[in-house]
C-alpha cells in the first residue's frame, strides 16, 4: 500500500512540475535537426530537378533541327545549382545553430566561403552568358 501511494505521489509530481530544461533543449535540437534535414532535402531536390530539366533540354537539342550552342541548357542547370547552393548553405548554418563547438564553427566558415565563392562565380558566369546570348540574338 505504501508503494502505491509513493508511485501515485511521483506521478502527480511529474504532472505538476514544469518540464526540465534538458527536455526543452532536446526538443529544440530535434526540431532544428528536422528542419536542417528538410532544407538539405529541398536543396538536393532542386539539384535533381535541374539535372532532369537540363538533360531533357539536351536530348531535345540533339533532335533535328539541332541547336548550335548549349548556353540555354547550361544556364538552366546553373540557375538550379545556384539556388541549391543557397539551400545547402542554410542547412549548414542550421547544423551549427544549436550549441556549436569551435570545430563546427570553423568547418561552417570554410564551407560558407567555398559555397559562397562557387555561387558568386556561377552567378557571374550566368550573367555573362545572358549578355552574350542577348548580343547574339540582337546581331542575328
Amino acid at each position: 500500500m505504501a508503494i502505491n501511494i509513493f508511485l501515485l505521489q511521483e506521478s502527480i509530481r511529474g504532472l505538476v512540475e514544469a518540464p526540465s530544461a534538458g527536455a526543452a533543449e532536446s526538443t529544440i535540437i530535434n526540431l532544428v535537426q528536422w528542419l536542417k534535414l528538410l532544407v538539405e532535402t529541398t536543396g538536393a531536390a532542386i539539384i535533381g530537378l535541374g539535372v532532369v530539366t537540363a538533360a531533357y533540354q539536351f536530348v531535345r537539342a540533339l533532335i533535328p533541327p539541332r541547336q548550335r550552342d548549349y548556353n540555354g541548357i547550361r544556364l538552366t542547370l546553373a540557375r538550379h545549382l545556384a539556388l541549391a547552393l543557397e539551400f545547402q548553405l542554410g542547412a549548414d548554418i542550421l547544423s551549427t545553430a544549436v550549441a556549436p563547438s569551435w570545430d563546427q564553427i570553423g568547418k561552417l566558415g570554410a564551407i560558407a566561403v567555398i559555397r559562397t565563392g562557387l555561387n558568386y562565380f556561377l552567378t557571374r558566369e550566368m550573367h555573362e552568358e545572358r549578355e552574350t546570348s542577348a548580343v547574339e540574338s540582337e546581331a542575328g
